[in-house]
């Protein structure tokens, strides 16, 4: 690879990296060709970007952004990347479904909305609501006081029908 081509990889990661939502290091030694390309459908699926650089690109893109700072020390051995573009919780679930269902992959390190975490940590970033999960959440919350509102206008407003029809009745 020459002095060009490294510098398109570099680039390309660093703007990825620059918008990223999240960063996850994988360790994925030992995955097979199968098993890599199921986990890289199930990461688009989830709009989450997932590359194989060399380490030392990696590293110079770091350094190019000026973020993700602590990371470069788990650029060790065979490391792969998954960027969260719209969930950054989303990268942590399928790294876990995949761990528990092949017990091959390991995070190694990640940074979320600016803040690192160890690999030691990915059962607990796992089972944090995704992006949808929280919308949903947030919707319920207000819709739930919504149809309160409109069920009790609906019971007035029956009440009132039944007052007027058995006014016009008596008369």
């Amino acid at each position: 690879m020459n002095k060009t081509e490294k510098a398109e990889i570099i680039e390309n990661v660093a703007g990825k990296l620059q918008n990223a939502a999240a960063l996850y290091l994988i360790d994925y030694s030992g995955i097979t060709v199968e098993e890599v390309n199921e986990l890289r459908k199930d990461f688009r699926k989830s709009n989450v970007e997932y590359k194989i650089v060399k380490n030392t690109l990696a590293k110079r893109a770091i350094d190019h952004i000026n973020k993700y700072d602590k990371l470069k020390n788990y650029l060790v051995g065979m490391t792969s990347l998954a960027i969260g573009i719209d969930d950054p919780v989303a990268p942590a679930k399928i790294i876990k479904k995949y761990k528990d269902k092949f017990n091959k992959l390991d995070l190694k390190a990640c940074y979320i909305e600016n803040n690192f975490y160890e690999g030691s940590r990915l059962n607990e970033l796992a089972s944090l609501p995704t992006k949808p999960e929280i919308i949903g959440s947030i919707v319920g919350s207000i819709y739930a006081p919504i149809s309160g509102i409109v069920s009790a206008i609906n019971a007035v407003m029956r009440d009132l029908v039944g007052v007027v029809d058995a006014i016009s009745k008596k008369n």
